[in-house]
Order: C-alpha cells, then structure tokens, then sequence
C-alpha cells in the first residue's frame, strides 16, 4: 500500500463554529505534502486530529491501512508552531528525556542525538539551558527532538519561524534528506516560497474547506493562462500597432537587467509560443522570454479571493 495517511470525511465542530466540513486527503509514503491556507482555515484543527489530542466529530483517519490508535502516536512526529521546551533545563538532559517519551533508549537517543547535532552545527550546546539560547537556536533544538526517533510521520507547523536564511536552508536541507531517507512529511506553512522548493502535492484549506488537493505541478498547469513575459530592444521594424493586432499585448514591469521594452502577452489558443517569438524575432533583439507559470503564492490568493 502506498498511502501512508488517509484522512476520510473528517468533520470537526466547537460549539456552533465549523473548524473542519467533511475534509478528506490522501498522502504517499515518501512525499512532502504542503498543508496550506490561511489563519483559521482549519489546518490547525486536522493538525491535532492526527496527533490525536482531539477527535473528530465525524470521519476516521488511517496510518498506514490501519485505522489511526493511540499506539500510533509513536510514528509521528510533530512539531508545532508555538514551541513547548522547558526553558530551566538543559539541552542534552532535555533531548534525552524526550527521546525516551518517544520510546527510545537513553544510550540509543545519546547516539542519535550526537548525529543531529553535528549536522545542525549546535556540537558545544549539550549543558546549556534552552532559556540561554535565542529562538532559532532553540527552534534547532526543538527540530531535533521532533525527528530523533525516526517517525514514519512528519508533521512541520511553521519549520522555519525564527530562523535566518542560513539556517532557514540549513533545516531546509534536513528536511529533504528525511525524506530521501523515507519518512513522509505533513509541512504547513504561509511561506510560498518554501512550498515551491519542498512540496510534491498540496491541499488547501478555507473556511473549514478544501479546495485544493493536488500534485503541485498539475495544478500549476490547471492554473496557467498562455501568458508570456516579454524582453525585446526593438529595430526599425517595430511597429506597435501590428504587434497589438497580432497578440494580446499588454505592459509588464517585471525586473531584468536591462532597459528593453518589456510587455505580457497572452496568447490565444490558436497561437504557440513559436508563433509569439518567432515574430519578436523579426523585430528585434529578445533579451526576455519566459512563460508566467503561477507560482503556489498565486494559485493560494487567487483561490480563496474567488471562495
């Protein structure tokens, strides 16, 4: 079986406030699923469903073909937005500790845990207590326990809050390398850009609703619209009327390195993009050409402005 989480019909209510309607998702093993919307969309509430510190209303969950127990929590990891260390322990007494919650021995998490933090540069932490450490060292901290038993689960709520862009890519990098190494990997975030680096599929939740659910590629490719950015240093040829009655033409100001005439053209269904350049060509010097491909942060604005 491939699946390794499948959320069916889950429905979740507080009082007379609808958190989740009937929201259903599906999750390889092995992948990176990005788990998006924005504040009180609901993400929040699947988040601890899967953890199991609350229960549905209505629905089930299933972790690996089984259906989700309490003796699961053991394969998932999870770390959450708000951060819950004990700030008057020590580092290395903390990990350990924790590690063992997670069903590890104190001389299998001393092994593990000298691994991690070599990779994540934090050596010379292990006596120091969290309350002596800023919020990105901690958050380092926090990463490690939340992955040190190895999980089949990963659940990521806000990965990269507090950390500069070094370490930012440092975690980033980690992050790939668990999945190389198998495990799959919930990662929720308001970060675009780090859904475009890391996701493979995503859903998107509104309003209790998804509305999204997908490989990220494909509805990248639902969402395009034929539209070209354009870089041209014109000859005597130009003539702008004849461009406009060809295409579709309006301006752009997107950033390029030079000072060419720049534009957006969306071209009709009956026109290529061979078409598009080959007449730029003819009328001068294309220093621009790229095809405007929706990026995550587009299809998440459009989508819930449309909702």
């Amino acid at each position: 079986m491939n699946k390794l989480l499948q959320v069916k019909e889950v429905s979740k209510t507080f009082g007379n406030y609808t958190a989740l309607n009937n929201v259903s998702l599906s999750i390889d093993k092995g992948q990176i699923f990005g788990l998006l919307g924005p504040n009180g969309a609901g993400k929040t509430t699947l988040i601890r469903i899967i953890n199991q510190i609350t229960m549905p209303d209505s629905g089930e969950v299933f972790l690996d073909g089984e259906s989700l127990k309490p003796h699961h929590i053991r394969n998932i990891g999870y770390l959450p937005e708000e951060r819950g260390l004990y700030k008057s322990m020590k580092v290395g007494e903390q990990a350990i500790y924790l590690a063992q919650l997670k069903g590890l021995s104190k001389t299998e998490a001393k092994k593990r845990l000298k691994i991690w933090f070599e990779r994540l540069e934090i050596g010379d932490w292990w006596d120091k207590k969290i309350q002596e450490l800023s919020k990105g060292m901690a958050q380092k901290i926090q990463f490690i326990v939340t992955v040190l038993h190895e999980p089949k689960l990963l659940i990521f709520d806000e990965p990269f809050s507090g950390f500069d862009p070094v370490n930012a890519n440092l975690i980033k990098d980690q992050i790939l390398r668990l999945r190389e190494d198998g495990a799959t990997i919930i990662f929720s975030t308001h970060r675009m850009e780090s859904v475009e680096e890391l996701c493979d599929d995503i859903a998107l939740l509104h309003k209790s609703n998804k509305l999204i659910d997908g490989n990220l590629l494909d509805i990248k490719r639902q969402y395009k619209t034929n539209t070209f950015q354009v870089g041209i240093n014109p000859t005597n040829s130009y003539n702008e009327l004849d461009f406009h009655s060809k295409f579709n033409v309006n301006d752009a100001h997107f950033k390029t390195l030079n000072e060419e005439l720049k534009f957006s053209v969306q071209l009709q269904h009956n026109q290529s993009a061979n078409d598009l350049l080959q007449y730029l060509i003819s009328i001068g010097e294309v220093s621009y050409f790229k095809e405007q491909i929706p990026s995550a942060n587009d299809i998440f604005i459009q989508t819930v402005n449309q909702s």
